[in-house]
């Protein structure tokens, strides 16, 4: 990475040059493309790989946990005021603002509007994650110096800085300066158009659940932005879903290939093996030692039936064991844990899922790869290197959706164009408007499993779409940013289970009549022969005494979702003590008095 270091400032007396000579000044670099793409490649590596978007796989939720759960599953004290960071770094912002001041030094005009468009598309994205993080933060769209008053100013407002980014991402979208030629690993006009469309999408749920009215725009104005942008790349992109015609297996394939497919991937993070620029994703699932994660039951039963009806209108849904429940579902269940049948890509033997590497026995598969690379290494046992999403057409399919459903202003055609898609991809059926909101499934509506808060006409809809959400976007960073605009933050609060076991004994998790798990109680013999063998209330914890859900977590004690607090970040406590003009977020005691 080539690092450009400049003068803060140059000063002239008399005759005597005192341009520094051991670095390059504003004066020398910005003067050709080349200086240009060199200055803002950092943007790639130092924004998108924030942890918003790296590594997002690992992300803790009500869908998937782990041995030690996050901060935000545990709640309460878990979440502290910290002394810096936090999330409250602007120093990707000034590289952004240097560029848009020099740009203009630069000869070649056509590369300063191209370079303009791309800072400006990163600083709309680097401000959308500030705005999700802090809500209100101060706008800053020039360079700062050390001694510039503007360090010291209070926060701006949530409609103002908002805004601004649409002042930036509009300029992205229509100056030209960007391509409108698929480019996976750079941003083009349709990748600013997808941003433009998430930021908007969730601006305007946001307002509209929180009951926040502001002066300005109101929720509906940036939920028509949202589908708007979002229909411009359904109709006027070069984008479709990923497919082979192979309903069991392309959704797998999609996350499991090399390289980021340029038919769905908009914008992708490029990772390399021969390279050594790889990812955890594999290890992640596969060694004991990283976490352990696991699907939690209540997000396993919101997979549909194949036919499309509801798993929870099953009879007997509620203690189903693993061959049994997992049958004849929606296709995209086996293709994102290990279910009867499961093997590796790449591999033939069988595997059921591991209570010794997933917490619930919902085993992850997402992003896992053939063990063997594709230039015949067979080294690739435990780590990845295919791409990672920032943006993928499928997303773009729902943000459409979704904005016009929370609109109220659906019809079948536009889940026709978008919903529909997704669907035809698996094999499963089109989702329905006027059943949806007819019959709102009650899973989904329920205090315990659901989202109680989402009423009027469109209930039904809003909550089918957020189903489709849910399980198409799985593991790709989304679901805490969901729940925080749907104001759904008691989500957290839901049970954390796992796979159903009804007493001790041996059971079969690959559908082929040989037991491959066997729970024993405390005091009994332990069984021999099978791979996988646990005591209860030792190895492996049920809801219910010997019987019932795996509860890993059953002796974690863990604080109820705080609403007027949690659904913002604190500032930290040296920002604030070097600006006292900086109000701190509610409900976040830092200790100090102004």
């Amino acid at each position: 990475m080539t690092t450009i270091v400049l003068a803060a400032g140059v000063t002239a007396c008399s005759s005597l040059d005192l341009t520094p000579k051991d670095r390059v000044s504003q004066f020398d670099y910005f003067k050709s493309a080349t200086d240009l793409e060199l200055f803002t490649n950092p943007y790639y590596n130092e924004i998108l790989k924030k942890d918003k978007i790296h590594d997002v796989y690992e992300q803790q939720s009500d869908q998937i946990i782990g041995n030690t759960l996050s901060a935000i599953l545990y709640g309460g004290e878990h979440r502290t005021v910290p002394a810096s960071g936090g999330g409250w770094t602007w120093t990707d912002l000034r590289r952004i603002n240097t560029l848009i001041k020099y740009a203009d030094q630069c000869e070649d005009k056509s590369a300063v509007l191209q370079y303009t468009a791309l800072s400006r598309f990163f600083r709309a994205f680097f401000y959308f994650e500030k705005v999700m993080r802090f809500g209100d933060v101060p706008w800053y769209d020039y360079e700062i110096g050390s001694a510039d008053e503007a360090l010291y100013k209070p926060r701006d407002s949530r409609e103002y800085v908002m805004t601004k980014m649409l002042e930036d991402i509009d300029f992205a979208i229509t100056s030209g300066g960007l391509t409108d030629a698929k480019s996976p690993y750079r941003v083009n006009k349709w990748a600013a158009l997808a941003l433009k469309a998430r930021f908007c999408l969730y601006e305007g749920t946001y307002r509209k659940y929180h009951g926040l009215e502001l002066e300005g725009n109101n929720y509906q104005y940036y939920l028509g932005l949202a589908a708007e942008a979002a229909k411009e790349i359904i109709e006027q992109g070069p984008y479709k879903l990923y497919s082979t015609g192979n309903p069991d297996k392309d959704y797998l394939m999609l996350f499991a290939e090399d390289d980021a497919s340029s038919d769905e991937y908009i914008l992708a993070i490029n990772y390399d093996y021969e390279m050594t620029i790889r990812h955890n994703a594999s290890a992640f699932t596969l060694l004991p030692t990283q976490g352990r994660p696991g699907l939690t039951r209540k997000f396993v039963n919101t997979y549909l039936m194949k036919d499309g009806t509801a798993f929870t209108n099953q009879p007997g849904w509620q203690e189903m064991q693993f061959v049994e429940e997992t049958a004849n579902r929606d296709p995209r269940l086996a293709q994102t844990i290990r279910t009867p049948g499961y093997t590796r890509i790449g591999e033939t033997k069988v595997e059921a899922p591991s209570l010794g590497l997933s917490v619930t026995g919902y085993q992850p598969i997402k992003f896992v790869q053939a063990p063997t690379t594709s230039n015949g290494n067979n080294d690739r046992v435990d780590s990845s290197d295919c791409d990672l999403p920032v943006f993928r057409f499928a997303e773009v399919l729902l943000i459409y959706a979704e904005a016009k459903a929370e609109l109220g202003t659906i019809t079948q055609e536009d889940l026709n164009m978008s919903v529909k898609l997704l669907r035809d991809r698996v094999g499963m059926p089109n989702m329905n408007l006027a059943q949806a909101n007819s019959n709102p499934d009650r899973y989904l509506q329920a205090p315990e499993t659901g989202y109680p808060n989402v009423t009027g006409d469109c209930a039904g809809i809003i909550l089918e779409i957020r189903r489709e959400r849910a399980i198409e976007l799985l593991q790709e960073g989304f679901r805490l940013d969901d729940l925080v605009r749907w104001k759904a933050g008691y989500c957290i609060d839901q049970e954390l289970l796992g796979m159903y076991f009804p007493g001790p004994g041996q059971y079969d998790l690959t559908g082929d009549g040989e037991p491959d798990i066997a729970l024993y109680a405390s005091g009994t013999s332990k069984p021999e022969g099978i791979d996988q063998v646990y005591e209860i209330d030792k190895d492996v914890y049920l809801s219910n005494g010997n019987k019932g859900y795996v509860f890993f977590h059953r002796d974690v004690e863990r604080t109820k979702f705080n609403e007027t607090r949690d659904y913002h970040y604190p500032i930290p406590i040296n920002e604030r003590s070097l600006n006292p003009n900086l109000t701190q977020n509610p409900g976040w005691n830092d200790g100090l008095d102004f």
